[in-house]
C-alpha cells in the first residue's frame, strides 16, 4: 500500500496535469480558434439584413413624376412586448384582416415569439399599428409609374429583383438612382426566431438621387395619343415622333409605337430607317457650303423621268412624282422634292465633300444621348460608294439610314444657325435632400455650316412647307418650315413594291424656332406620301401643344412675333397687281420670318362629356377641341368645369375633376 505522501504527490501531479490540460485547451480555444469561434457564435446568434434604400424619382421637366419608389412595409410582432393584448388583437383584425382565432393564438403562453407578416402592406394599412408597442416595421420600396406608363419604353423598368434597372433610363441611370442599402443586425433565439437587438442598426440606407428629365409630360401625352390614332387611321405598322428644342438639345417628347396590340417601343433610338427626301436639305447644304451651286443655277427637270449612264453599258432611271418641265434651281428642287434635280446637283460634289457634310450633321454615328443601345445608323465611307449611283442615292435620301433622333438633331442644327448640339434626356440631377448635383447646359458638338448657309436652307424649307410645296398640309399659324419624305422600304437587299416609310421633319415657328419635330409612319395604307400622312399629323400635334396648359412652347415669344409682325405691316395694306403677284410667286428666295396669317376670332367650341374616362383620355379629348386643361384629383374623370355641353372660345381653360374610387364604364 502506497504511503500517504506518495498518494498526495500522485494526486497533485494528476491535478496539475488536469489543470495544464484545461489551461492548454482554453488557450487553444482562445488564442488559436478564438476568432473563428467568435464568428461562428455571432452567425448563430445574430443575423444581418439589408435595409432598402429609396430609389430616386424620375421627373419630367416640370416636376411630374414618371417613376418613383413607394414605401411598403413588412411587419414583425414582438409578443412579449405587447401590454394591451385585446387592443392589439383588434388592430390586427382590422388592419391586417386576421381572424380572431389566429390573432389570439399569437398570445398563448410560451417562450417569446416573433411572428412575421411579409405583406407587403401600404402606409395606410399600417398607419394605426405603427405606434403600438411590440410592432416593428421593415420598410421596403416598390417602383410605381404614376403617369400610367407615359414614355414607358424611354423610362424603362426594373429587373426581377426590383432593385436594379433592366431597360431604358432605369438601366442607364441605375448607379445614380439606386442609392446604397443600409444594414441591421437582429438577434436569433434558440428556436430560430429573430427579434430586434438594442444596437441593431449598422448602417443607414442612402437614398438615390432624383433625376429631372427633359421630357415634357403634356407634350409626350399629345405625341403618344396622336401617333396611336394615326396608326389606326392609316392602317400603318408603326411610327415615331420626336420633339426637340433646337436651342438646348432637350428632347421634349419621344413616342414610338407598333400596330401589334398598340405596343410601345424605343425605336426613336434603336431603329434606323432610310429618310428619303427629308435628307435632301443636307446635300443642299454641302452644295452651298462648298460653293458648288449659286442661287440662280438650274438643271433640267426632264419632265419627270431621267435616264443616265452610271458606267459603260449600264444606265439608271430616276423619276419624280411631281414632274417638272421648267428648269430647277436648288431651292425649287427642295420645294417640289425633285429626285432628278437633287441627283443632278449631287454630281457637282466630290464624294468626300458629300460624305463629310452628312457626317458633320451627325449621321453614321450615335448622338451620345443618355439611352442604352442607341443605334448609329448607316453611312458608308466614300471609298465603298458605287460610282454614279451612291452619291445620287444619298442626295435623294437612300443608301443612308438614320434614327428619328439623329434626324431631329440634324434639323436642330439648321434651326440653330448651323450649330449642332448634342441631344439630351437629362435636365437636372438632385440629391435626396434637394441639392443640385448637375444641371444640363447646351453642349455644342460642332459648327456644321455657316449661319448664311443655314439661313438659305431654312428658306428652302419654308418653300417646301408653303402652299406650293409638298408639306403644305403641315402649315399653321406662326409658320412651319419643313420637308416631307416618302421612301421605299428595303428588306433582304431589295425594295418592296408599294411599301413606304412616310416622314416629315419640321421646324416651328419660322422665326426664332422653339421646336423641331420629326414624324415617321411605317407602311401606311391608302395615302402613303409624307405630305399626306406625317405632315398633317405634325400640324395636329402642334395645334394641341399650343392649346395645352403647360407644354414647352413659349407662347409669350409667339405673341411678341405677332405684335412685331403687325407693327411691320402698318395700318394699311396695298394689294399688289396680278403681274406683281405672279412675279412674287415665282421668286426663288423666301424671306424669313414668314408673315403669320391675320388673327381670326377664336371659334366657339363645345365642351365634350368626359365623365367616366381616364384623366389622360379626358385631357386628350379637350386638347383636340383646342381647349386648355387643368386636372384636379386622380383616377377617373367625374365632372368638368365648365360642364359638358357648354360653349367656350378655343384656348380657354377647362378643369377636370377626378376621383380614385370611380370606375371606368
Amino acid at each position: 500500500m502506497a504511503k500517504p505522501g506518495a498518494r498526495i504527490v500522485a494526486l497533485q501531479a494528476a491535478l496539475g496535469i488536469g489543470l495544464l490540460l484545461v489551461v492548454g485547451r482554453a488557450g487553444w480555444l482562445q488564442l488559436v480558434r478564438g476568432r473563428e469561434l467568435a464568428r461562428e457564435a455571432k452567425s448563430t446568434r445574430m443575423v444581418s439584413h439589408e435595409i432598402d434604400a429609396r430609389r430616386g424619382t424620375l421627373f419630367d421637366r416640370n416636376g411630374t413624376p414618371l417613376a418613383r419608389s413607394v414605401p411598403k412595409y413588412h411587419l414583425q410582432l414582438a409578443v412579449n412586448e405587447v401590454k394591451d393584448t385585446a387592443a392589439m388583437i383588434r388592430r390586427l383584425r382590422a388592419d391586417l384582416g386576421m381572424s380572431a382565432d389566429s390573432a389570439r393564438r399569437l398570445f398563448r403562453p410560451g417562450p417569446p415569439r416573433y411572428p412575421y407578416f411579409p405583406g407587403p402592406f401600404t402606409s395606410g394599412e399600417v398607419a394605426a399599428l405603427r405606434n403600438l408597442r411590440g410592432i416593428h416595421l421593415i420598410t421596403v420600396y416598390a417602383r410605381a409609374y404614376p403617369s400610367q406608363r407615359l414614355a414607358g419604353p424611354i423610362v424603362g423598368a426594373l429587373g426581377a429583383d426590383g432593385r436594379h434597372g433592366d431597360s431604358g433610363l432605369e438601366r442607364w441611370l441605375d448607379s445614380l438612382l439606386a442609392g446604397e442599402p443600409g444594414q441591421t443586425t437582429d438577434l436569433r433565439d434558440p428556436s430560430g426566431g429573430t427579434y430586434e437587438s438594442p444596437g441593431r442598426l449598422v448602417r443607414d440606407p442612402v437614398p438615390g438621387n432624383d433625376v429631372y428629365l427633359t421630357l415634357d409630360a403634356e407634350l409626350q401625352e399629345i405625341a403618344e395619343r396622336a401617333l396611336a390614332q394615326a396608326l389606326t387611321a392609316f392602317k400603318a405598322e408603326g411610327g415615331d415622333v420626336v420633339f426637340l428644342d433646337p436651342r438646348s438639345g432637350d428632347l421634349l417628347a419621344l413616342a414610338s409605337a407598333t400596330a401589334a396590340a398598340g405596343a410601345s417601343t424605343a425605336s426613336v433610338f434603336t431603329s434606323p430607317f432610310q429618310p428619303g427626301s427629308t435628307a435632301k436639305p443636307f446635300t443642299a447644304a454641302a452644295l452651298l457650303a462648298y460653293g458648288k451651286v449659286t442661287g440662280t443655277e438650274t438643271v433640267s427637270g426632264e419632265n419627270g423621268r431621267w435616264v443616265y449612264e452610271t458606267s459603260p453599258g449600264h444606265t439608271r432611271s430616276i423619276e419624280d412624282t411631281h414632274a417638272q418641265k421648267q428648269p430647277l434651281t436648288l431651292a425649287r428642287a427642295i420645294q417640289v422634292s425633285s429626285n432628278i434635280g437633287m441627283a443632278k446637283f449631287s454630281f457637282k460634289l466630290r464624294h468626300e465633300e458629300q460624305y463629310e457634310m452628312l457626317r458633320a450633321f451627325g449621321f453614321g454615328a450615335p448622338t451620345g444621348v443618355e439611352f442604352p443601345s442607341e443605334a448609329s445608323g448607316v453611312l458608308r465611307r466614300p471609298d465603298r460608294w458605287d460610282e454614279g449611283y451612291t452619291a445620287q442615292s444619298l442626295a435623294m435620301g437612300y443608301e443612308l439610314q438614320v434614327t428619328p433622333v439623329q434626324l431631329a438633331a440634324a434639323y436642330g442644327a439648321l434651326a440653330n444657325r448651323g450649330l449642332l448640339l448634342a441631344p439630351t434626356l437629362i435636365r437636372e440631377i438632385r440629391s435626396a435632400d434637394g441639392q443640385t448635383l448637375y444641371r444640363h447646359q447646351a453642349e455644342p458638338v460642332r459648327r456644321v455650316v455657316p449661319p448664311a448657309v443655314a439661313a438659305s436652307i431654312l428658306g428652302f424649307l419654308a418653300e417646301a412647307a408653303s402652299d406650293s410645296g409638298t408639306g403644305s398640309r403641315a402649315q399653321l399659324r406662326y409658320g412651319i418650315l419643313g420637308k416631307t419624305g416618302t421612301a421605299k422600304i428595303a428588306e433582304n437587299g431589295r425594295y418592296l413594291e408599294h411599301e413606304y416609310r412616310a416622314s416629315f421633319a419640321a421646324i416651328f415657328p419660322a422665326k426664332d424656332p422653339q421646336l423641331v419635330a420629326v414624324v415617321t409612319i411605317n407602311k401606311p395604307h391608302g395615302e402613303y406620301y409624307g405630305g399626306l400622312t406625317a405632315a398633317p399629323l405634325t400640324a395636329d400635334m402642334l395645334r394641341q401643344a399650343l392649346a395645352a396648359r403647360g407644354s414647352a412652347i413659349d407662347r409669350s415669344a409667339l405673341a411678341d412675333q405677332v405684335a412685331e409682325s403687325a407693327a411691320h405691316r402698318g395700318p394699311t395694306t396695298v394689294k399688289p397687281s396680278a403681274r406683281e403677284e405672279t412675279q412674287q410667286a415665282s421668286a426663288a428666295a423666301v424671306r424669313l420670318p414668314l408673315a403669320p396669317t391675320a388673327e381670326a376670332p377664336s371659334p366657339m367650341v363645345e365642351v365634350p362629356d368626359v365623365t367616366g374616362r381616364t384623366l389622360r383620355a379626358a385631357a386628350f379629348a379637350l386638347h383636340q377641341r383646342g381647349l386648355r386643361v387643368r386636372v384636379e384629383g386622380g383616377g377617373v374623370a367625374v365632372r368638368s368645369l365648365p360642364a359638358a355641353g357648354d360653349f367656350l372660345p378655343a384656348g380657354k381653360l377647362v378643369v377636370i375633376f377626378g376621383a380614385t374610387g370611380a370606375k371606368l364604364p
